[in-house]
């Protein structure tokens, strides 16, 4: 180990470059679908030495001496970011002659942009660099604030935030309710990297240790927390039925094809329940299901009430268009509609975070005279985002906190008044990616902000993968992607939290503050030294 240390710190020029891109690659392999949690104990470690031996010019300011350390987390972050995201340019082939040519862009451009904040990550890490266990907690300390700016910063997108690879299965996710996302994330890193220490023989059996009761913390609290009794259902007892449609993004598009996608889940939703079972009481269609505008069309109304029997309600996805005013065109909002059994719409919510140049274009009246336009926006202008989230009250007094799909990878999206809903309510539409890794990373986040709030989880996908989920994020019921059907199941109660989310938060920072006091101590006795 102390050769293999030796001979990666002493690397340089364009190999140095491929062995931290290589690094970062092999981190992928612990998300989804893969779920290889190993992967980052042999990626962590190298980037480590490669830091190790990332050392600037001492005559230069700190900045100057930072950049190997920058150059290599960028590598790194390269790496990880092309090997966990390249299914971004499946989406523009859906329409290729209009949108082919960025391609490139979503490719090779996004994981260029994001491996920058892996980039200042590594530069923070080596102004506090040491020579033992401090400089592990320095490196956790600086990926965990540079993830939490990628949850932000312009608009924001955690997606593949490092604390997903330590949380593959429910027991692994526990922690996440106690820390929250921000708190794993750093965690992580420290015990992904703590391997390193065998390399350099300093502070192994301390920092070892330290990651070796990190990992038994980890695992304890998710046995204990997963042999805690869910809570009965809310009474009454909803049922639910899902129903995956399983329409090809290219149909959905497709103007001749709206009324055999709306029949298809027309369909699905009347079908008799498996095995003479209980009929739903409410039936959930995947976002944007409706291939039209809903209000425009009382047939439509008219042919849902025709469908649902008596006290049964209709959750789908759905564009929602609003006036502006004399001679200004339409406000469209990517929405969710609640209608009962008379084909009345009783209740409606807008998505608040929208994806930039997939429901929006950033900078429109600038980059629209180039001809450019959002890429799953099937209006001019694109979608508009609503101010605030409204929360669906259903008939009967139950509430749903909805999230529109990758809404939903946002812990902070979810805010107080989450927990006072019954469940929480995701639609997508994953199509758009095909069967690549991204729907399978898509449903792990998405399960995360059960455990992190207790509540149930609804989530409805048009290909997959749609499931009920309990707040500890054991999967009650579900599809696997790519199928189509429906299925029905009794939506469970409310976990109790121990820690709330707010408190979660706050833990999260003083994980940060730890760290970066020992990372701070071991770099003073270091220059001391």
């Amino acid at each position: 180990m102390e050769w293999l240390a030796g001979r990666i710190m002493l690397l340089s020029g364009a190999r140095r470059a491929l062995v931290a891109f290589v690094a970062g690659l092999i981190a992928v392999f612990a998300l989804p679908p893969f779920g290889i949690f190993a992967a980052p104990f042999l990626s962590f470690p190298i980037l480590v030495w490669l830091i190790d031996g990332a050392s600037g010019n001492p005559d230069h300011g700190v900045l100057r001496r930072s950049f190997p350390a920058f150059w290599i987390g960028w590598c790194f972050g390269f790496g990880y970011f092309l090997g966990g995201l390249w299914w971004l340019g499946n989406a523009l082939l859906v329409e290729a002659d209009d949108f082919a040519w960025a391609v490139p862009l979503a490719v090779l451009g996004v994981p260029a942009f994001l491996a920058f904040f892996y980039a200042l990550a590594a530069a923070l890490a080596r102004i506090l660099w040491s020579d033992g266990m401090g400089r592990i907690a320095a490196l956790a300390f600086a990926f965990g604030i540079f993830e939490w700016l990628r949850s932000f910063v312009l608009t924001g997108f955690p997606w593949n935030a490092i604390g997903y690879a330590a949380m593959p299965v429910p027991v692994m996710m526990q922690s996440a309710a106690v820390i929250g996302l921000a708190g794993v994330n750093m965690l992580a890193v420290f015990v992904f990297a703590a391997p390193a220490l065998i390399g350099t023989r300093k502070e192994v059996r301390a920092g070892l240790g330290l990651a070796v009761l990190l990992v038994a913390v980890h695992f304890g609290y998710g046995f204990y927390r997963l042999e805690q009794p869910l809570p009965p259902p809310a009474d009454p007892a909803l049922t639910v039925r899902l129903v995956q449609p399983l329409i090809d993004q290219s149909k959905k598009i497709d103007d001749n094809e709206r009324m055999t996608i709306f029949e298809e889940h027309l369909a699905l939703t009347q079908a008799p329940p498996a095995d003479g079972g209980k009929r739903p009481d409410i039936v959930v269609w995947p976002e944007t299901a409706v291939p039209f505008i809903l209000t425009e069309n009382p047939d439509a109304l008219l042919r849902i009430s025709d469908v649902l029997q008596d006290g049964q309600l209709l959750i789908a996805g759905a564009v929602r268009a609003e006036a502006s005013g004399a001679g200004q065109p339409p406000r469209y909002y990517n929405s969710i509609y609640v209608i009962d059994d008379r084909g009345q719409i009783v209740g409606a919510s807008d998505k608040v975070h929208l994806v930039p140049f997939g429901e929006y274009l950033p900078l429109e009246s600038v980059l629209s005279t180039a001809g450019l336009n959002a890429v799953a926006a099937a209006m001019p202008g694109g979608f508009s985002a609503a101010a605030t989230r409204t929360l669906l009250t259903l008939p009967g007094g139950k509430t749903l906190y909805p999230l529109i799909c990758y809404e939903a990878i946002f812990p902070a999206e979810i805010g107080g008044d989450a927990l006072q809903a019954d469940a929480l309510l995701n639609l997508t539409n994953d199509a758009w990616f095909g069967n690549t890794p991204g729907p399978y990373q898509h449903f792990q986040q998405a399960r995360l902000r059960s455990v992190e709030t207790g509540l149930p989880l609804i989530r409805d996908a048009n290909t997959g993968i749609s499931a009920i989920i309990d707040g500890r994020g054991e999967i009650v019921t579900g599809f696997p992607f790519g199928t189509r059907g429906f299925v029905d199941a009794i939506l469970p109660g409310k976990f109790a939290l121990l820690i709330s989310p707010e408190e979660q938060e706050r833990n999260g920072m003083l994980i940060a503050c730890l760290l970066f006091g020992l990372a701070i101590i071991s770099r003073a006795s270091f220059i001391l030294r």
